[in-house]
């Protein structure tokens, strides 16, 4: 894992050399994510795609590269940045708040070996939809557009996660960085994190 990691934070590094008009407000959120939360060492999840330690930074960056491809192709007229902002900083709702981690290492022997639950969800940590927690954590460093916006609150699509914001106001209307989204996020886990064929 530490070869893909390694391979995933240089990619990291040179994604901050795209960005143009916000670049100094991205800065200080990386200075912050790197500094006061867990965004280097994370894990993706509790057990399912990349549920190891820096599995949510190789995750993000995975969906970023996705999402650019896709772009290039489809929507060429959407800029780099905005789909940096938008993918890079997407699941930042699952590191919690500072001094507050949302994943914790599981000591529940029993969760670990019959569930596979490596992590666990951090009890103290205030009960919200993770790609709200996104949204609330990049918007107070960075200014977005209201797809990008969008982008980061409806990249789960249609589907209610964990009890949370069900994407159904957005189906029919989403963006189409929502859409760019949304599809790099699912393929980059479910095809080249867990395998499926």
């Amino acid at each position: 894992m530490s070869e893909r990691f390694e391979n995933a934070e240089e990619k990291y590094v040179a994604l901050f050399s795209r960005l143009l008009s916000r670049r100094e407000a991205v800065l200080q959120f990386k200075s912050f994510l790197e500094k006061e939360t867990t965004w280097l060492t994370s894990p993706a999840s509790t057990k399912f795609h990349l549920c190891v330690e820096h599995g949510l930074l190789i995750h993000s960056v995975g969906v970023t590269e996705n999402a650019l491809k896709i772009k290039d192709l489809m929507a060429p007229d959407i800029t780099d940045e905005s789909v940096i902002v938008a993918a890079l900083f997407h699941d930042v709702g699952k590191l919690g708040h500072p001094g507050k981690p949302y994943y914790l290492a599981n000591d529940n022997r029993w969760e670990i070996e019959k569930r596979g639950m490596a992590y666990k969800v951090n009890p103290e940590v205030v009960t919200m939809n993770l790609a709200v927690r996104s949204l609330e954590l990049v918007s107070r460093f960075i200014p977005l557009s209201e797809e990008e916006a969008q982008a980061i609150v409806a990249h789960d699509g249609v589907y209610p996660v964990h009890g949370g914001v069900v994407g159904l106001e957005y189906y029919q209307k989403e963006c189409r960085l929502t859409m760019i989204l949304h599809f790099a996020d699912f393929w980059t886990a479910a095809v080249e994190e867990e395998g499926r064929k």
